[in-house]
This record gives C-alpha cells, structure tokens and sequence, in this order.
C-alpha cells in the first residue's frame, strides 16, 4: 500500500484501521487471539496506521494492539488518545486533560502498548476546564522526554487547532468525516491545509451507513452505540438518508467496486494529506476498503459527485445530546 505524511513527517499507510470496534461501542467482540490474528492481518494487508484509546474498553483496546505488535514495533505507527478520567470501576467520570492526568494516561498506555513511545498521542476531547495552551505544553515536556513522537487533536474547533498549534505544531487533527457528515469542509480543512497539519477522518463510512448494510427498519445489538444515535434510530431519518446509499450504489456499479470503497476513495482524492481510518473485524471488509486505493476518479466525477451530495439533505444529529456537549465549538 502507499503511504501519506501526516504534519511535516509521519509516514503512515494511506488507509488507516480503527480498532475501537475490537473492544468497545459495536458489539459482538471478538475473543483476544481473534482480534490479534486480525491485527496482524491488517499489517500483512499493508497497514501500519492503527487507532485505538484508553477509553476504548477501558484500557482491553491499547493491550490488543500491544500484543499484537509487540514484536514489529518499530514497523507500525500507533495513535492513542488520552482526556477522560475513571471511578474505580473503570466508569468515565468526565472529561480531563490535567498535566496530571495525561502524564498518568501516557505512562499507563505506553505499558499496556508494551513500547517506549507513542507515535501519535491525540487529546480525545477537548477540555474546557483545561486551557488548550496548557495542554500543548505537556506535550512538549512529553516530546522532549521521548515518550511521544508526535500529538494531535480530535473533534477540535478551528480556533483550538490555532491555539494549541502555536505552542506544539500539531501533526494531525481526527474528526468525523465522511460522504454522510461534511461539516469539516467548512473551516477545519482550510485551516490544516494552511497550518500543514495532518487530517485523520473516523467513521469515514457513516458509521458503517455507507457500507448499504444499514437499510431502513435495521435494528442493532444491545449495546451497539448507534441505538442511540438519531440518524440510526428515527425510521423517518434513516429511510430518507438512504437515498445517499442509492446514490453510491449507481456509482459503485459504474466502477464495478462496493459503496464502502466508494465512499474511501472519494475521501482519498480530497487531499493527499488524509487519511481515513474506517474500522472492521473482519478480514474481507479490510480487504474491500484497502480496494478503495485503485479507484480512481476524475475531476469531473468528483466535482459531480460533490454536487449531488449538496442535493442530498441528511437528516438527523450524529451525536446524541450527552456527546453533542462534549465537541468543542
């Protein structure tokens, strides 16, 4: 697989792997040796770009990705995030990106990860009872100390990114970005296009809507996030949202591909600095998007394309109201 730089110099495969689904949010879950085996299949595929956090689990997603990589350390590039705080059941309290917090985060991730460093450290959610500038200071204190290489920021607003940037250049931004949600268009890319920083969508498929799995009258598992969700659990919304997944289909058939590598590879020609890190557990759907590389679009697709999407009104919060509190604005 080809690879992208994210910031100035961080050499990733230019599609990524979410690995929360491994162990939080979309159940069933697969057993540890599964996830494990999976995880070094990816790597065989050609990934070497793999997202995971403390709060994925807590702290099962960081160990996964530790034993998988244990031995080809050096080989992989690991992105983490840190900004929450536990009860002693491992129940989150609250946000909480206190110097103390995150030094105690870093020094526990980098022994469940079983390494020295960590490539890419990401503040998880910004805090508002911690100055951003702080924050970026301990990042510095961390890069000095080597236990980090570089850091980021996700689900950050504009100003953020320039506050935090000014104290420790930021090497990447991860938001949600997809055919199904564009809101970053708007001042996010512009402004990590003039600053050279990075962009890592998550849920690049729609929260897998994209992939046409999810089609109206879909019900989850108990327990699967988007039970929550208002794009997912309103009927009304989901039906007419589905006209975006018919749009993909004609598309996909024109190019004798899937929806899912559709909708990567659109995401691909936007810049050549994203990269989009869909998740999976399984082996077929991680080959299918990796497939989304050798699709290739002209100018005048895309600019067709994007003009059907501003025709398609997607209705519906992506967030409910406890996690729409939780973005910085």
């Amino acid at each position: 697989m080809k690879k992208r730089i994210l910031g100035k110099n961080l050499e990733v495969s230019e599609i990524g792997l979410g690995c929360m689904g491994l162990s939080f949010s979309l159940p069933p879950f697969p057993e540890k040796k599964e996830s494990i085996k999976f995880l070094l299949e990816a790597y065989n595929e050609g990934v070497t770009f793999f997202d995971t956090a403390e709060i994925y689990g807590p702290y099962i997603n960081e160990e996964l990705i530790g034993e998988a990589f244990k031995d080809i350390r050096d080989e992989v590039v690991i992105a983490t995030k840190f900004g929450f705080s536990y009860d002693d059941n491992n129940n989150v309290i609250g946000v909480d990106s206190s110097r103390k917090n995150i030094i105690r985060m870093v020094d526990s991730s980098l022994k469940r990860l079983k390494t020295t460093y960590i490539d890419l450290l990401y503040q998880h959610r910004v805090d508002p009872n911690t100055p951003i500038e702080d924050v970026a200071d301990t990042m510095k204190i961390l890069i000095k100390e080597g236990k980090i290489k570089h850091w980021g920021l996700s689900e950050a607003s504009a100003n953020t990114i320039r506050k935090a940037n000014e104290i420790c250049p930021l090497t990447a931004v991860q938001s949600e970005y997809s055919m199904f949600w564009r809101n970053v268009e708007k001042e996010i890319l512009p402004t990590l296009e003039e600053l050279n920083i990075g962009f890592v969508p998550f849920s690049p498929l729609g929260k897998g809507f994209l992939t046409g799995n999810i089609k109206p009258g879909n019900k989850f598992l108990k327990g699967d996030f988007r039970n929550t969700v208002p794009r997912f659990n309103n009927p009304d919304y989901l039906e007419k949202n589905y006209e975006l997944v018919k749009y993909l289909e004609i598309i996909a058939n024109k190019k004798n591909t899937s929806t899912a590598s559709i909708a990567l590879a659109w995401l691909l020609h936007k810049k050549d600095w994203i990269v989009p890190i869909p998740g999976t557990k399984k082996l077929n759907r991680l080959v299918e998007n990796i497939s989304s590389t050798q699709i290739i679009f002209s100018t005048s697709e895309l600019n067709e394309i994007d003009k059907k999407l501003n025709e398609i009104k997607i209705l519906g919060n992506r967030y409910n109201d406890v996690y729409e509190n939780l973005i910085d604005k």
